[in-house]
C-alpha cells in the first residue's frame, strides 16, 4: 500500500515583492492540482511582514511525487521565482504531522475584486426601487388603501424584494456594468 507523502518547503521572500510572489504561488498551486496524485497544497506565513513563506503540498505516493518534480511544468515555475524568492531544502514527510504543526496565523491568498463605489451603487438600486416601488404602489393601491401602513408597506417589500433581487437589480447591474466599473483596476 502507498504512503501519502507531504513535502514542506521555506521560501524567504523580498516583502516588496510579496503580491508578485503571491501570483506566483496561486500559479504553482494550479500546476500541483492538475497534477496525478496530488492530495492538496498550502501556504502558510508566521506573520504578514514574516519573510519566511512555508508551502506545504501532498502527494498520494513518492512516485506520483516524483512525476511531479520531474515534469516541466515544475520545473517552469520554480525557474519563473529566480529573484523573487530564495530557495531551501526541501522536507519531506510521510506521516501527518507536517499537517497539524499549529501556525501563528494562516495567510489564504486570493485574489482581491474591486467594487463599485457606494455612490454608484446607490445610484444602481435607485434606478430600480423608484420605479418599482411606484409601480407597486400604484398596482396594489385599489385594495389595500384602508390598510394600516405597516401591513401597505409589508406587503409592498414582499412583492418589491424579489423581482429586485431576481430581475431588476441583475438586469440593470448588467446594462450598467461598463460605467459602473470604469476606474476599477
Amino acid at each position: 500500500m502507498a504512503t501519502p507523502i507531504t513535502v514542506s518547503i521555506t521560501r524567504i521572500v523580498d516583502p516588496e515583492r510579496a503580491k508578485e510572489v503571491a501570483a506566483w504561488a496561486r500559479a504553482g498551486q494550479d500546476l500541483l492540482s492538475a497534477s496525478p496524485g496530488y492530495l492538496g497544497s498550502g501556504w502558510v506565513r508566521p506573520d504578514p511582514d514574516s519573510e519566511e513563506w512555508h508551502m506545504l503540498y501532498r502527494f498520494a505516493n513518492a512516485s506520483d511525487l516524483e512525476v511531479w518534480e520531474k515534469s516541466p511544468e515544475r520545473a517552469w515555475w520554480v525557474a519563473s521565482a529566480l529573484g523573487m524568492v530564495e530557495h531551501s531544502p526541501e522536507e519531506r514527510r510521510t506521516g501527518i504531522e507536517g499537517w497539524f504543526d499549529e501556525p501563528t496565523t494562516v495567510e489564504v491568498i486570493a485574489p482581491v475584486k474591486k467594487t463599485p463605489p457606494r455612490w454608484k451603487q446607490m445610484i444602481s438600486i435607485f434606478i430600480v426601487f423608484y420605479p418599482l416601488s411606484l409601480i407597486t404602489n400604484w398596482a396594489i393601491a385599489g385594495f389595500t388603501h384602508d390598510w394600516a401602513l405597516p401591513w401597505r408597506v409589508l406587503l409592498l417589500v414582499v412583492i418589491v424584494s424579489p423581482i429586485m433581487t431576481y430581475l431588476a437589480l441583475p438586469a440593470v447591474t448588467r446594462a450598467l456594468r461598463p460605467w459602473l466599473q470604469r476606474g476599477l483596476k
